[in-house]
């Protein structure tokens, strides 16, 4: 509990949901990381513009919220082929389960989608369990 951080995690969900709600409500897409980059892997007609905004906007979010001590983490101490291919398990998993935990976690939940609730419960557990795990090596 000694990175317990309340308030900022609270305002990184309300802005999380603000700009789902937001994009879903103005243009009826969904914001889930996971297919805004497979759109602009794969690019249908009309849809890279709104992809590329969204990306971008999430790059250079991290210049806007540096001036109120928000940063990125520190992973220069860490196995960058390690770090690689849990990014590649994730990708797999993201394919595997249709979307990620944005897409379904957010936008999913919110429109009741019960493809979405069962993959968000998959989450969760799988998340518990590793936490549960990595506690007793002392990895946590």
């Amino acid at each position: 509990m000694e990175n317990f951080t309340p308030w900022t995690s609270l305002a990184g969900g309300a802005l999380l949901g603000l700009s789902a709600a937001l994009l879903m409500l103005f243009s009826g897409k969904i914001a889930g990381i996971s297919g805004v980059i497979g759109g602009l892997l794969s690019p249908k007609k009309h849809e890279s513009s709104w992809r590329a905004a969204f990306l971008t906007g999430m790059v250079l979010s991290v210049l806007i919220v540096a001036p109120l001590g928000f940063s990125l983490p520190d992973i220069s101490g860490e196995n960058i082929l390690l770090v690689s291919f849990a990014g590649l398990l994730v990708g797999f998993g993201t394919r595997l389960g249709n979307g990620c935990t944005s897409g379904h976690g957010i936008i999913g939940m919110g429109r009741f989608s019960k493809r979405s609730i069962y993959a968000t419960i998959a989450f969760m557990a799988s998340a518990i369990v590793m936490v549960f795990v990595r506690s007793l090596f002392g990895a946590v």
